[in-house]
């Protein structure tokens, strides 16, 4: 089993220790969402409360590690299984962050959700640029669109670019710290953006590749 494994492993087996310690404390109804003005607008019970993301977590590391063992080009996840793999513990990081950010705020402690989540996003798109530059085609990682599944060339320029763009997010969602009130539009236009250029760049590198 490798390290990172252990890792995760044992995060995910704290976040349900924690869960399991503190369910006598916590109350029957706990805020489970935040709208973009970071104010609760949902509710749930405390055992969905506590051990739904727990349960989220084990199942999204459990699909992590199916993948590079379904993928028909497995052997290209082989090639860049170590950025995969980091990827994977900065999900779980980041997902049992979100968990214990809602315990603290289910215990009185009041914070600005929206600001606290941004740099914890930051990175996040930050190391998804660093994964997307250096994955090769296959069928679950990177920038998949019919045009970079069709060409290993446009999955590679695609895919290059991609991740430098994913690394531009990151900074501009940085900036969303400094303007909390607007900090989803500081999220959600770069990500948006790049989606459609990225979709775009790559139907038209296989035009050019194909005359």
């Amino acid at each position: 089993m490798k390290k990172t494994e252990i890792i995760i492993i044992l995060l995910i087996l704290f976040s349900f220790i924690t869960a399991t310690y503190l369910y006598p404390k916590m109350p029957e109804q706990m805020a489970s969402h935040w709208n973009a003005r970071g104010e609760v607008d949902d509710y749930m019970p405390k055992f969905w409360g506590l051990f739904l993301l727990p349960l989220i977590t084990a199942g999204l590391f459990l699909l992590f590690l199916v993948i590079p063992k379904i993928d028909p080009l497995k052997e290209n996840i082989k090639k860049f299984r170590r950025y995969f793999d980091l990827f994977i513990l900065f999900m779980i990081i980041f997902m049992l962050y979100i968990y214990f950010l809602t315990i603290l705020w289910n215990f009185g402690v009041s914070f600005d959700t929206n600001r606290l989540l941004i740099p914890a996003m930051g990175l996040l798109f930050f190391y998804a640029g660093v994964l997307t530059e250096n994955a090769k085609m296959n069928w679950f990682v990177g920038i998949r669109t019919p045009w970079t599944l069709s060409s290993e060339t446009v999955w590679n320029k695609t895919n290059k670019l991609g991740g430098k763009f994913f690394k531009i997010a990151a900074f501009i969602a940085f900036l969303g710290f400094f303007f909390p009130d607007y900090s989803v539009l500081f999220i959600m236009i770069p990500v948006l953006s790049l989606v459609v250029f990225i979709f775009l760049y790559s139907y038209f590198e296989y035009q050019k590749e194909k005359k």
